[in-house]
């Protein structure tokens, strides 16, 4: 038993490192540069993430690839709100059904947004000094989840086609009879 779990961690933290090194792919080298920073959709693989892995798991993908970003993109300042933010958005998810993209996942996208938007507001103010200057990045920070949120349903229906749940991770319907 205790082999058994040791080769689930280790699929977790195969799986962990890969979406955060997608993470920082998507944010770091394909975004678009704002009159503040820039928009991506590296969001969208941390719901991937969420919806795969247990939440510490999935808080660390977020936190490591987009924290990485920041910090390497040149924007240090950033990285604690960042890192804190996606650790937050990872809980508007559920990994407890079978597929990828079911009613919760797709509701999550919701509160991602909020805490998201809402999260880089509050940042944002504290930054910039003034809650007014930080109004200014909403339009595409709620673009950016929105943007985040299409690259999530595409992969999710992807993986959800190829069984890509039950096939790589140990934590299906299927898997759990076994035990």
């Amino acid at each position: 038993m205790e082999r058994k779990k040791r080769s689930e961690q280790l699929r977790y933290l195969v799986l962990t490192a890969v979406l955060s090194a997608m993470v920082y792919v998507l944010t770091a080298f394909i975004h678009i540069p704002t009159h503040q920073g820039y928009i991506h959709v590296g969001d969208g693989i941390i719901y991937l993430a969420a919806a795969l892995l247990p939440w510490p798991y999935a808080m660390l993908t977020g936190a490591i690839g987009a924290g990485l970003s920041d910090y390497l993109s040149g924007y240090p300042l950033w990285v604690l709100p960042t890192v804190i933010i996606k650790a937050l958005t990872v809980l508007a998810f559920s990994r407890s059904k079978p597929s990828i993209i079911h009613k919760r996942n797709l509701i999550g996208l919701v509160p991602a947004a909020l805490i998201g938007i809402g999260g880089y507001y509050v940042a944002g103010a504290i930054l910039y000094g003034s809650w007014a200057a930080a109004l200014v990045d909403i339009p595409t920070n709620a673009l950016q989840c929105v943007g985040s949120a299409a690259l999530f349903v595409f992969l999710g229906l992807s993986l959800d086609k190829l069984s890509f749940k039950e096939r790589f991770l140990l934590t299906t319907q299927k898997s759990r009879s076994h035990s």
